[in-house]
């Protein structure tokens, strides 16, 4: 049996090339939506929507070709990344509803209070969302693992960072 100090170090090169990804998508969304609000002209609406799909394809690209590519696609390409797009999509929602909540909910109407909830409590918990469904429900086996259980298998994902 692993300690649960085994199983997370084993899960920091997953963490990392997880994080990695994110990153680069997070700067792909933020300087796409900034180009197309600047610019481009585009309402704040539309620009957001086509750079969320922007920072959705480069986080799917960075974990399927970075830190899950040892994992056999036991799927389309395009289902997983459909299943990735919807789990963003939930992290997403997960970000509206602290920002509501602490809003409309508390009465915290400050632009700070605003900006703690969505982008930092909300971010926080999207985040582990985001990294528990790409890791459970994108780019998951089957579990049919030469007699291994699940348990031993964790960690034994592929990293960009080593």
């Amino acid at each position: 049996m692993t300690s649960a100090r085994e199983r997370l170090r084993a899960l920091g090169p997953e963490l990392l090339g997880f994080a990695a990804a994110g990153i680069c998508a997070y700067a792909a969304d933020l300087g796409l939506f900034i180009w197309l609000r600047g610019p481009v002209g585009l309402d704040p609406l539309t620009a957001k929507s086509l750079s969320f799909v922007a920072g959705c394809s480069v986080a799917y690209a960075g974990n399927a070709l970075g830190t899950y590519r040892r994992k056999a696609a036991e799927v389309s390409r395009l289902r997983q990344y459909a299943v990735f797009f919807a789990v963003n999509i939930a992290g997403a929602l997960v970000q509206l509803l602290c920002i509501a909540g602490s809003h409309y909910g508390l009465g915290l109407t400050s632009q700070r209070a605003d900006t703690v909830s969505g982008a930092g409590i909300g971010m926080a918990l999207a985040t582990v969302l985001r990294f528990w469904g790409t890791r459970t429900l994108v780019f998951r086996t089957s579990g049919r693992t030469n007699g291994s259980t699940a348990g031993s298998t964790a960690g034994t994902e592929a990293s960009w960072t080593g």
